[in-house]
């Protein structure tokens, strides 16, 4: 396979009005921007009383935590809204002490830096999601350069320590109202990413992207609902069969129903019932009526020819065989049926319970791979401040924090984030312009501004990180106001100028340092697809193969699929590297998707190819 032609080498065209174009928002945008009101509002509120505006900025850094995890479901949750919470104390400790020990700029820049290299590296590593370690990198790179004595130090970590405690419980609140919500949603998204697939195939369009797509969310469902170990549920089982019923549509998309597909995907969302899903077989003959045997139009039918009669004279009027009289009664070949459906629905589950006990992969050997990108964070953040204070500027964490924002998984989306963030941050100073002489009505009225850039912030920054940033560029300007008023026209200067040096020297550092491992980690994905697909193809094959075999086997080569096509895409973005097997990754995820399709077909989950009976119970497969 490695003949297939590879990419050559070249300079990729950096893109400029696309990094700016709007998506859709998120389908949860509300609950973030609402959560850190929730979040930051009582303390600062309490704080205002008290006549301390001052201690806000700490009181802030904890409250900020808020803003993660909220794909999660609520037992994963609190595990990593403590984390986070944890982090964020240990990086403000050590700023908090390092700003007590000296006042050497130079020093607290370094400081600064390597801080935002390790948060970068672990929020990775972990994959604790959206806002990552920018937050972080905030909080620390702030305090760095806020004048501090030790003995003020214990004082305000527990500031930050309580107001995260109530971050905390701001995160979990939902939870006795929503038990299963990040669940639904996460299968809401499945399914209609399985829906999109469908139509796609329907039309007759080659659909790459809707695939890849589809099968992206289909992980990242599995990831949600495997997260919690141990915890099985009747809920979550059920939700786990929807899940399999979008891998089953993404087996034979062209064969699926998108219509039903989303219509599950609706019914999923909110707190009502989750819809039962039968046999697939069954379905298509028109039983899908409470799986209790009926048509539609209420006459009772089986595919054994053996029906109520609609004349109730005991046969049928096609002649295709007797009929009941007995009303409609399932006949006991009919509850062996049904109790074959509920087998193989518990079947179905089995791999799932064996791959909750699968122990993850532990924290250091996720974090060999990001070693180019930590090494980017701490020369680019390092080089940011030292040309902002070479320039004079009295806060150079602004540019540290600027140039640690920008690094993504290749240089080209890093290109794409260092325009958002100039955009958004020279729109965002001319909003403070305007706020600002609101905000220094009063204390209330700056408290007050600070919630409202924090709630647009994060209602707007799913749409775009430029549009999110119009609202945390007033945001942190008015935070550097709650000790006292400063003129506008220095902090707008001094923001426009720190933004541009650290998006100028961060994109510099990252081509500098480029991840030359990218195509070493393409071989190595594919070769992991390789693996997988062959051990699938075997079980498969396999009659003696459990259903907890055929389970894990499937469900590990989904995953190295969704891997191979998030490293491709990562190191098709790189400069400066070999050329990539663009050719041999589209080969392999095709014997891919076929050795999956096989997979359920195994299952009795679809008839063979070939077949026209959707009552056909596969008993082989083949890749």
């Amino acid at each position: 396979m490695n003949s297939a032609t590879p990419t050559s080498a070249r300079v990729r065209r950096l893109p400029v009005v696309g990094a700016l174009r709007l998506g859709r928002p998120s389908d949860v945008w509300f609950k973030p921007a609402l959560s850190v009101v929730a979040a930051v509002a009582p303390p600062s509120l309490l704080l205002m009383t008290l006549g301390r505006l001052d201690l806000v900025p700490y009181t802030m850094a904890g409250s900020l935590c808020a803003l993660y995890a909220h794909n999660r479901p609520y037992a994963a949750r609190a595990k990593v809204l403590a984390w986070v919470i944890l982090g964020m104390l240990g990086g403000l400790a050590v700023a908090l002490v390092s700003a007590s020990l000296t006042r050497n700029a130079v020093v607290l820049v370094t400081v600064g830096a390597l801080l935002a290299a390790v948060q970068k590296a672990v929020c990775d590593a972990t994959r604790v999601g959206p806002p990552a370690h920018v937050i972080l990198t905030f909080v620390s790179s702030a305090a760095l350069f806020v004048p501090q004595t030790l003995g003020q130090v214990p004082g305000h970590l527990a500031l930050a320590a309580a107001a995260g405690a109530w971050a905390w419980l701001v995160g979990m609140a939902p939870a006795p109202l929503r038990p299963h919500g990040p669940e639904r949603r996460a299968t809401a998204q499945a399914l209609h990413a399985a829906a999109a697939c469908a139509e796609t195939a329907r039309g007759g369009e080659e659909g790459a992207g809707a695939r890849s797509a589809a099968y992206a969310a289909v992980h990242a469902a599995w990831q949600t609902l495997l997260v919690v170990r141990n915890r099985p549920s009747t809920t979550r089982r059920a939700l786990e069969r929807l899940v399999i019923r979008a891998e089953v549509a993404l087996a034979a998309p062209a064969d699926a129903d998108p219509a039903r597909l989303r219509s599950w995907a609706r019914a999923v969302r909110g707190t009502g019932r989750i819809p039962r899903t039968g046999d697939p077989r069954r379905e298509e003959d028109g039983l899908s009526r409470e799986e209790d045997g009926l048509r539609p139009d209420g006459v009772g039918s089986r595919p054994d020819g053996v029906g109520s009669c609609p004349d109730g004279t005991g046969s049928r009027p096609d002649g295709a065989g007797p009929c009941r009289t007995d009303g409609g009664a399932r006949l006991d070949d009919d509850s062996l049926r049904r109790d074959g459906d509920l087998l193989r629905e518990r079947d179905e589950l089995v791999g799932v319970a064996a791959e909750r006990a699968v122990t993850p992969r532990p924290l250091w050997s996720r974090l060999g791979p990001l070693a180019p990108v930590a090494v980017r964070s701490a020369l680019g953040c390092a080089l940011a401040g030292y040309v902002s204070l070479a320039l004079g500027a009295e806060r150079p964490y602004w540019a540290l924090v600027t140039a640690a924002s920008l690094y993504q998984a290749n240089i080209t989306l890093t290109w794409s984030r260092a325009v958002q963030r100039v955009v958004g941050n020279l729109v965002g100073v001319l909003l403070f312009a305007a706020v600002a002489p609101v905000a220094q009505l009063g204390p209330l009225a700056l408290v007050l501004c600070i919630l409202a850039c924090n709630f647009g912030a994060e209602a707007l920054i799913g749409r775009n990180y430029w549009l999110g940033s119009v609202c945390v560029t007033p945001l942190a300007l008015l935070v550097t106001e709650l000790p006292g008023y400063q003129p506008t026209g220095e902090l707008v200067t001094g923001r426009v100028v720190d933004t541009l040096v650290g998006a100028l020297v961060g994109f510099l550092a990252a081509v500098a340092v480029t991840n030359r491992r990218a195509g070493r980690h393409v071989e190595r994905a594919l070769t992991t697809v390789d693996r997988a697909g062959e051990h699938a193809a075997r079980v498969a094959a396999d009659p003696s193969s459990t259903p907890a075999a055929l389970e894990a086997a499937r469900r590990g080569l989904a995953a190295a699929v969704v891997d191979l096509r998030a490293t491709a895409d990562a190191a098709a973005g790189e400069w400066w590297q070999r050329a990539l097997p663009q050719e041999r990754v589209v080969l392999a995820e095709q014997a891919a998707h076929r050795t999956l399709a096989a997979t359920v077909r195994r299952r009795g989950l679809l008839p063979d190819p070939g077949t026209t009976s959707t009552y056909t119970y596969t008993e082989g497969a083949s890749p």
